[in-house]
């Protein structure tokens, strides 16, 4: 099985959504992890920061 971030998004939003209804105050700490884990990924991705130079 060929994982790729077009099959993880859904995997991860769906453990987030999980453990925000189990532990609400979790929530500042997902969407942080979420959002730089999305970065990351789209930076390397893309060629890594080597596309981002001119």
């Amino acid at each position: 099985m060929d994982i790729n971030i077009i099959t993880l998004q859904p995997i991860v939003a769906l453990i987030a959504g999980i453990l925000i209804l189990v532990i609400p105050r979790l929530l500042n700490f997902i969407v942080a992890i979420y959002l730089i884990f999305v970065g990351v990924v789209g930076l390397l991705g893309h060629g890594g920061l080597e596309s981002l130079t001119p």
